[in-house]
């Protein structure tokens, strides 16, 4: 026997069943996007290297650890994209999209990243994100953060979700903070551990971010990034503050939170959640207002969000709140005979034209009554649909329901067609 070939480690089937409830969310992202008037974009899964480090910055985690990065035939650099908002900008760019111009996008689909597989966090994952562009203005801040508030109550999930928020000022006022940190952390080198000494001068506001306790109690102390903010970010903060009260849309300020990618300014949140265990992040955005000008276009606003969609299932079944799915089948058609047998599929074409949305499914491979409706039983149909050399001489079929203590009954085939229409409501 030929040895098994496996998946590869932090690359996950999906498999029927699972399929279903991904098919579920799935529609409830693409129906929200429509009700905001947002469109799809679609974009291919390699990229120049380039564009990540241009964009997410060459000193970062994903840059430097996790890109699955390779050279072609042509020793161009290419890499599995690990993100999906620089790949969004220079699909714009590319695409004449962006330049004077008003988009509001979402795009669906698997991003890589070689980080340690865990539950709901793997190499291969899929990514949900939304990205605007030509609107500098907090009220589209708003309008990105009151969609992802929709989507959770859509998905039911409103109670068990919180959101963080935060400025980061402008790109001047930031840098300037950044010196102002690096002074105050190199007071305190002997509390901090590997990972923030090697960031502090790299990347010194993920340290604010830090999960290490004893990092936490020297990040407590440390100049506050709110009192070095330039007046226009104050005013943009308090203006989108302003906006998501008169919504409804509940949040905590949380002056530590800065995101780990390098194009962020001004406006930054999370949707965190502690249905997971430890507090997790379902969706997480900001705003990136020089990224385009970054990767070669005229400069433009921009803002957006991303969510990691394997975390966004493993909560919805942890909270049984994927609600009901629709079964795979709802008519088995079982034909007794030869004749029959080679008149099912056009039966069930003939249901398929005059009920739209039904789904059937027509027996193959031969096998007696009742070996046809185990299996019609085992393929969570409502009902089976019998028809032999009688049902075919006089235009009728039987149905036999499945699921419920009901006669079966034979009908005319128009009058079947209205029976089964109430199976797909």
């Amino acid at each position: 026997m030929a040895k098994q070939i496996k998946a590869i480690r932090g690359m996950k089937d999906c498999l029927p069943g699972t399929t279903q409830i991904w098919q579920k969310i799935e529609g409830t992202l693409r129906d929200t996007m429509g009700a905001f008037g947002y469109q799809e974009i679609r974009f291919p899964v390699v990229e120049s290297t380039d564009l990540f480090k241009r964009s997410i910055g060459e000193v970062t985690d994903i840059v430097e650890k996790e890109m699955y990065t390779f050279e072609d035939r042509n020793s161009d650099s290419l890499t599995l994209r690990p993100e999906g908002t620089a790949v969004c900008v220079r699909a714009g760019v590319e695409g004449g999209l962006l330049y004077n111009q008003e988009q509001r996008l979402w795009y669906m689909g698997p991003m890589f990243r070689r980080e340690r597989p865990q539950k709901g966090r793997y190499r291969q994952f899929h990514q949900f994100g939304v990205e605007t562009f030509g609107i500098a203005s907090a009220d589209i801040d708003a309008e990105v953060i009151i969609l992802t508030a929709r989507l959770w109550k859509s998905f039911g999930i409103s109670d068990h979700v919180r959101l963080e928020l935060n400025s980061l000022g402008s790109n001047e006022a930031r840098a300037a903070y950044k010196e102002v940190l690096v002074a105050y952390l190199e007071q305190h080198k002997d509390k901090l551990d590997e990972d923030s000494l090697r960031r502090m001068y790299t990347n010194p506001l993920r340290v604010l971010d830090s999960k290490n306790p004893d990092v936490q109690a020297v990040v407590a102390d440390a100049p506050k990034l709110s009192e070095h903010l330039d007046e226009e970010s104050v005013q943009h903060f308090a203006n989108l503050c302003e906006r998501l009260d008169a919504a409804g849309v509940e949040y905590q300020v949380n002056e530590n939170l800065v995101r780990g990618l390098d194009y962020y300014n001004r406006t930054v949140f999370e949707w965190v959640t502690e249905s997971l265990g430890a507090q997790g992040t379902v969706c997480a955005g900001g705003r990136y207002d020089g990224l385009v000008e970054q990767l070669g276009g005229k400069g433009t606003p921009a803002v957006g969000f991303a969510m990691g969609m394997e975390r966004l299932v493993l909560l919805l079944e942890e909270l049984n709140s994927v609600g009901d799915i629709r079964r795979n089948v709802d008519v088995y058609v079982a034909a007794m005979g030869d004749v029959a047998s080679i008149k099912a599929p056009a039966i069930a074409e003939e249901l398929r034209d005059a009920v739209p949305g039904l789904r059937v499914q027509v027996h193959a491979g031969g096998g007696n009554f009742k070996k046809q409706l185990k299996r019609a039983d085992n393929s969570g149909a409502v009902v089976a649909l019998i028809f032999g050399e009688n049902e075919i001489a006089n235009n009728t079929v039987t149905i036999k329901y499945l699921r419920e203590q009901k006669e079966q009954l034979t009908l005319p085939m128009a009058e079947a067609h209205t029976t089964l229409a109430e199976l797909v409501g």
